[in-house]
């Protein structure tokens, strides 16, 4: 129970705050495009789920029962620290908020990045790849790294999804 209520307070690995898509095995993808959802083509063939994913409501996955097996096997380092009885529920909702304060300290820093504090992330790593050092304000490329920085720590860890 504890483990999705975390899910479910978090939803960053679907809202696009970590991930840019999801990679799909043709079943997947025509499963999902049954459902309606955009998918996008992958570089070297086949398609791959855009994140933010249209299957998200709010922090709630609708397609949950049909969700790929990407999404199946993906446990944040801060879930599987749950799970572990390293934290408790308490303390990972809590760095699941400093999270989210992280990322709308970026949507802030690059207020010209598409809208939406998840949106942002993509938009001012867009921006911090794209643009001259000189172009970027310092103090914003510091608060993009601090939060990557923490991204990675809690839940990406040691493995990084394809995205």
């Amino acid at each position: 129970m504890s483990l999705s209520t975390l899910c479910l307070h978090c939803g960053m690995c679907c809202d696009g705050t970590l991930f840019t898509h999801v990679p799909l095995a043709p079943p997947e993808a025509q499963v999902l495009r049954g459902r309606g959802l955009t998918l996008a083509a992958r570089e070297g063939g086949g398609e791959v789920l855009p994140q933010r994913c249209a299957a998200l409501d709010g922090r709630c996955c609708t397609a949950y029962a049909e969700r790929p097996e990407a999404c199946r096997r993906y446990r944040c380092q801060l879930l599987n620290a749950l799970a572990d009885g390293e934290v408790s529920l308490e303390e990972a909702k809590g760095v699941v908020d400093a999270a989210h304060a992280r990322v709308e300290a970026v949507a802030r820093a690059f207020p010209t990045s598409r809208v939406g504090a998840a949106s942002a992330m993509r938009g001012a790593r867009e921006a911090a790849l794209a643009s001259p050092s000189e172009q970027i304000p310092r103090e914003a490329r510091e608060v993009l790294t601090q939060a990557e920085s923490f991204l990675d720590r809690h839940f990406r860890g040691r493995f990084r999804h394809s995205g």
